[in-house]
């Protein structure tokens, strides 16, 4: 019997895995899809998952970026981060860098699916393996938190569709256009590409969305779409808990809010190196708690967020109250980062 069932190889699933094998666990990953995984994401990594990713041994190439600037129509404000920059990154390089040191680890995958999970007091048991544990990062609209009916969306949750360009990024910083519609991204994730992604409850194409945002538009004209359009959602996902017998959830399986700060991955290590430590010490039951603390200051600044969002006096002012306070602005993007 190996020590751990590894659920999903996406960024939660295969960051739980290297530090599992880290600390000594026997690691099973199953993972039906063949790497590297593309997803529709903003594709910022920010300065303290990048550095925690090092510390596993995980080999980042990307463009760094320096800052996140929120533009609207008439406001431009910038943020600089303190500690250092953060990385923009292809979702499929960061996939295939996670892979290859899974691969250095001699961490199996197993591509094949979950299919029913049993469980008893002493193991769990899913695709053909038996384990102490099994973590499931297996991604937003997770199977198997269905089958534990552990949580699923809630409310008119937003959805995002992502598309890069050949164009060479013409500021070292994550923008963030702000309208009616909602939010676009801009990340530079090589010297010649672009990664836009958007934000939205709206329905509609990429490019009909693309036209809520003017200055945007006018910066990528003539550029020519280097991926098709993904598109991913809903977002919000409301989870109950997060363990289940010897069933944890991590990374977005665990729950999401939205994506308005851009900290789904650094979340997702800080709660799978919980996750782990909880394990290598036979507490399972600690890792609600300990999922909860690393996660609450991201959660409320989140869900506070995205409550002025969606009030309709409130939204219009967002942008002009960080121009208005820059350091408060600041201060807020140096914490998460």
């Amino acid at each position: 019997m190996i020590d751990l069932l590894v659920a999903g190889c996406g960024p939660a699933g295969a960051a739980t895995a290297i530090r599992a094998a880290l600390a000594g666990l026997s690691v099973v990953v199953i993972e039906p899809r063949q790497g590297p995984i593309d997803k529709a994401c903003g594709e910022g990594i920010a300065h303290s998952a990048v550095d925690y990713l090092e510390r596993l041994g995980v080999t980042l190439h990307g463009r760094p970026f320096h800052g996140i600037r929120y533009l609207d129509a008439d406001h431009c404000v910038d943020a600089r981060f303190t500690a250092g920059p953060g990385l923009g990154v292809r979702r499929t390089t960061l996939h295939q860098a996670l892979l290859d040191r899974l691969a250095d680890l001699n961490v199996p995958i197993d591509h094949t699916r979950v299919g029913p999970i049993t469980q008893n007091d002493t193991s769990v048991s899913a695709a053909g393996h038996t384990a102490r544990y099994l973590a499931a990062a297996d991604g937003l609209h997770s199977p198997i938190r269905r089958q534990l009916d552990l949580g699923g969306t809630t409310g008119a949750a937003r959805r995002g569709l992502r598309q890069h360009f050949h164009v060479s990024p013409w500021t070292e910083l994550v923008e963030v256009y702000w309208s009616e519609l909602g939010e676009a991204y801009v990340t530079p994730v090589a010297e010649d590409l672009v990664g836009v992604a958007i934000l939205t409850t709206a329905r509609g194409t990429f490019d009909s969305h693309l036209d809520a945002f003017p200055a945007l538009k006018r910066r990528l004209s003539g550029a020519t779409p280097a991926s098709a359009v993904m598109g991913a959602g809903p977002l919000r996902q409301h989870v109950h808990r997060r363990v289940s017998g010897r069933v944890l959830l991590v990374g977005d399986a665990a729950g999401y809010i939205d994506a308005l700060t851009g900290e789904g991955i650094a979340v997702a290590l800080r709660t799978s190196a919980e996750l782990v430590d909880c394990l290598s010490d036979d507490r399972p039951a600690d890792y609600e708690v300990a999922w909860r603390r690393v996660s609450r200051e991201c959660r409320l600044l989140t869900a506070s967020l995205l409550w002025a969002r969606n009030r309709r006096l409130l939204a219009p002012r967002i942008v002009p109250a960080a121009a208005r306070l820059p350091g408060v602005y600041a201060q807020i993007v140096n914490r998460l980062a």
